[in-house]
């Protein structure tokens, strides 16, 4: 007598064709595979049209994408057992159960992840007893099977579901709605060219020194952006997340609906009411608001290779045992010149700027080619009024750029977090601000040169900041309550038309202001309601500030005191003093080094072995694992080529164990081909060392 299938131990089974029988399995492992893959993938992606919009996918490769991960993983797990049945039907039997065994093993690990506290082998290790016990109730019960084959709908259902009712549907579906159509011209009929460059990420309290004034000696373009432009000192973000912020700033109105960042769902923005009077060149990234009606589509290259790249990384995070915040915007990274191609063309109309820092002729190549199309607009001549809108992901992480605009290399899964490491993110993030500022210049330079820059509405701001106090990273409520000087007050830089002096302007400004700001310099009666306030136009009567991390679930942060707080110098959390400061630059051979034996391990020495400077890149961040015995708190100096880059705290170890980590921002100490990169405990009262690497 032929075995039973697995599942019907308890009954004798109804004959069956081998075709049936097959056909049954391949819908128990559609089952599965729909809830290990295409459920969580769907459901991730799906709250994050985001994610489409930055690599410029359509429908058609959203679509193709979707296919994939429903119809080819079911294929690749079922194809390999149903080959077995060339060996009989008992082998084949087995290869069908530990399928499903693995399949709920990896089931077991994502629920697990959602229920239990533990991770990494704790957590696979309970995952594959639930996953056996499981696997041992379907062989004995044929109801469990039974409810697999019918579960089969789910990946059918997962699909409708993504494309109709998620966030991402407005991405995948999305046609124009009818908007309020473009506004009235104004006054005598004169519309001045607008220059509209929003940046992503960064606070105010980044740009200021200890006297609340922007540090004109590390950013001198902002300080130069001041001085001839209206500077809303206390002006605020509306939300710490990009797709509900930046539609905010372009509609007028706080965010009401969870709904995606696309012209579908934002019919009244901007370019919809400029765009009746106004030419439209738009460099958006992670939004959509320009209808194709009035903005034509940017050209994508290979969407769909780096679609499954992403997703492929982001299943990856969601099958692992250990922890992961599953989110498949962590990685946006503006592409630079070299990737989008654009590497053998200058800018047009502006050379690179002459500080001795820009060093490297290929430092070109570095810069973002979305903000590279934007300085060619400014150097094309306009046909009529123009509006030139760039929204650029500076100095947002992650950050690998030198304020030179060097590049260089980081782990994706770098620690920004935790004692030590929060505050090495922030010094990665003012170092990547350092270069953001040599954007600025470009801008105003290209605009001097294209003899636009006196009748230009100039606005420079940034969408939202973020916080670097301990405890707190990131722009979620809690940091927002820890740190709204880092969360909310964001620069904010008008320069009108025919301005030729700076001033600053104290009014509660937040960021709904901004399009009845600009469409009143602009010439432009709105044809729709707004919830902000012109700039030019009586200030808000309130003094607390409205923010919402959740769309209309307004809450309310109380300004002046944190506004006084920003401008004082008593906002945030202070840059650490640096560590025996009287080290750096120092050659080690003037030093007393001694040697205990005892090694730390510099995770990235392949990369100075061939350093070529004249590339743009350096291996500027050194980091690695340290013995038990540096404790941490301990001073290590990292020295390049004999001589003293930087000292940096042992710190205690993150979740790939890494111990130290230390961004060297001295250029010059890097030579062409091999390099030499040693790390050094301070003891003593400084000036002595101890070798930690060979």
């Amino acid at each position: 007598m032929a075995d039973a299938e697995p599942g019907t131990a308890a009954a004798v089974p109804a004959p069956r064709t081998p075709r049936a029988t097959e056909l049954r399995r391949l819908l128990e492992i559609v089952a599965l595979c729909g809830l290990v893959v295409a459920q969580p993938l769907l459901d991730v992606v799906g709250r994050s049209p985001d994610f489409f919009l930055f690599h410029g996918a359509g429908t058609t490769e959203i679509l193709l994408l979707v296919a994939f991960y429903v119809v080819v993983p079911p294929l690749v797990c079922w194809l390999p057992g149903a080959l077995t049945g060339l060996a009989g039907p008992r082998v084949r039997r087995a290869a069908h159960l530990v399928t499903v065994g693995l399949l709920l093993v990896a089931l077991a690990v994502q629920v697990g992840k959602h229920l239990l506290p533990i991770r990494g082998l704790p957590l696979l290790a309970a995952a594959l007893l639930a996953g056996a016990a499981v696997t041992w109730a379907y062989q004995r019960w044929g109801g469990l099977g039974q409810l697999l084959r019918l579960a089969a709908i789910g990946p059918a259902v997962f699909v409708v579901l993504f494309v109709f009712t998620s966030p991402a549907s407005a991405v995948v579906l999305g046609s124009e709605r009818t908007s309020a159509g473009p506004g009235t011209a104004t006054g005598d009929g004169e519309h001045p060219p607008v220059v509209v460059l929003i940046l992503d990420e960064l606070p105010l309290l980044s740009l200021l020194g200890p006297d609340g004034r922007i540090d004109a000696e590390r950013y001198p373009h902002f300080a130069e952006l001041a001085a001839g432009s209206t500077w809303y000192r206390n002006a605020t973000a509306v939300s710490g997340w990009t797709p509900y912020a930046l539609p905010a700033m372009l509609s007028g109105r706080y965010p009401e609906r969870e709904v995606a960042p696309h012209y579908s769902q934002h019919p009244d923005n901007l370019f919809s009411a400029l765009g009746g009077t106004y030419q439209i060149r738009a460099q958006e990234s992670i939004t959509e608001l320009c209808a194709p009606s009035r903005c034509e589509a940017e050209p994508t290259t290979a969407a769909l290779p780096v679609l499954f790249r992403e997703t492929a990384a982001l299943l990856g995070q969601i099958l692992s045992p250990v922890e992961s915040h599953d989110d498949p915007t962590a990685s946006f990274r503006e592409p630079t010149r070299r990737d989008a191609g654009l590497a053998d063309a200058a800018p047009a109309g502006v050379d690179a700027p002459t500080d001795p820092r820009f060093r490297f002729d290929a430092l070109d190549d570095n810069q973002p080619a979305r903000f590279t199309t934007f300085l060619d607009g400014l150097a094309t001549p306009d046909q009529g009024p123009t509006l030139h809108f760039l929204h650029l992901l500076m100095p947002h992480a992650p950050w690998s750029y030198l304020p030179s605009g060097v590049r260089y290399e980081a782990p994706e899964d770098f620690p920004n977090e935790g004692a030590g490491w929060v505050e090495l993110a922030r010094q990665r993030h003012l170092a990547q601000l350092g270069y953001t500022d040599g954007l600025i210049g470009q801008t105003l330079a290209a605009l001097r040169s294209s003899g636009r820059y006196d009748d230009a509405l100039l606005v420079v701001t940034a969408d939202h900041g973020v916080s670097f106090t301990l405890g707190e990273q990131g722009r979620g409520m809690g940091a927002v309550r820890a740190a709204p000087a880092e969360v909310l007050w964001v620069p904010t830089f008008v320069k009108e038309p025919g301005q030729q002096t700076g001033r600053v302007d104290d009014r509660n400004w937040e960021h709904v202001d901004l399009l009845p700001t600009i469409a009143a310099h602009a010439g432009i009666d709105l044809p729709f309601e707004v919830d902000g306030r012109c700039g030019s136009c009586p200030p808000r009567e309130r003094a607390d500030k409205q923010f919402r991390d959740v769309p209309g679930e307004p809450v309310t942060v109380p300004g002046p005191a944190t506004f006084t707080a920003l401008t004082t110098g008593q906002a945030g959390p202070p840059l650490p003093a640096p560590l025996v400061p009287e080290l750096v630059g120092r050659p080690v051979a003037e030093l007393s080094v001694t040697d205990d034996g005892v090694r730390a391990t510099v995770s990235n020495a392949d990369s100075y072995t061939d350093v070529d400077p004249a590339s743009g890149s350096l291996p500027a961040l050194a980091y690695g694992e340290l013995p038990d015995q540096v404790t941490t708190g301990a001073p290590l100096a990292v020295a390049v080529n004999g001589r003293i880059a930087t000292v940096v705290p042992a710190l205690a170890p993150d979740a790939e164990g890494r111990r130290f980590a230390a961004l060297i921002t001295d250029e010059s100490l890097w030579r062409a081909g091999d390099n030499r990169v040693e790390i050094f405990e301070v003891v003593g009262d400084g000036t002595e060392l101890l070798r930690r690497t060979d």
